[in-house]
């Protein structure tokens, strides 16, 4: 049995879809040469794209996450995600029950589009299909022209960020170790840091639980390592 788990923006989903699509997007350029031979110019890769079907359980399930909300809390989520025009982290783990693990996905990404699925033959269940493009970041130049002596002045304006770290943070309903290093180290993928700093807690917590190695539960206390 494989510890099987998905975040969108910090929130661990209820249910792991059955089945996910990561389509590696292509920006090669086919020609046609004069005498008549085709051939293929390599350029970089393309966005890649995600797509799942979620279950959003209306009752409880013993294959459902133990802190699962009722199914209007995740279609909130999607809307807010949807309105807010931002991008976030979708985060697909999965791992052996002694924690070793198989593979892990990261990627910054914007929430194309979604559709509900209510089917009557699955009761008061809801199904949604997500469908998901990775974001990459990007930095845009503003040019200021000065009529007078023709001088051109380039300022190039990127996206920064800081977080503070140190200190501690009370786990809530939703958090995982990326979104909490992602906001006081200023990094998600210094995730291993965290769970170092607090293994002691976190292992004691999963005993005996079959869950992930990463997995934390609200009310725990993490110290926050500093950076």
């Amino acid at each position: 049995m494989t510890g099987y788990q998905m975040y969108i923006d910090g929130v661990r989903m209820p249910v792991a879809p059955g089945k996910v699509s990561v389509r590696a997007g292509s920006q090669n350029q086919r020609l046609t040469l004069i005498s008549g031979e085709e051939i293929n110019i390599l350029k970089s890769p393309g966005l890649r794209e995600v797509s799942f079907t979620l279950l959003l359980p209306q009752t409880s399930y013993p294959f459902a996450t133990q802190d699962a909300r009722p199914a209007s809390y995740y279609l909130d989520k999607l809307e807010q995600l949807k309105e807010s025009k931002k991008p976030f982290q979708w985060i697909l783990n999965r791992e052996w029950p002694d924690g070793e693990r198989l593979f892990y996905t990261n990627l910054t990404v914007g929430l194309e589009d979604y559709e509900v699925i209510d089917d009557a033959g699955e009761g008061f269940d809801v199904a949604v299909a997500v469908n998901l493009r990775q974001y990459r970041h990007y930095g845009a130049k503003t040019v200021t022209v000065q009529r007078a002596s023709s001088t051109f002045v380039i300022q190039s304006q990127r996206e920064t960020g800081s977080a503070p770290s140190g200190g501690s943070h009370t786990v809530v309903a939703g958090d995982c170790l990326w979104n909490i290093a992602q906001r006081y180290m200023g990094d998600g993928n210094k995730y291993p840091a965290l769970y170092a700093e607090n293994q002691a807690l976190i292992d004691q917590g999963n005993r005996g639980t079959g869950n992930p190695r990463y997995t934390i539960y609200p009310g725990q206390v993490l110290v926050i390592p500093q950076v």
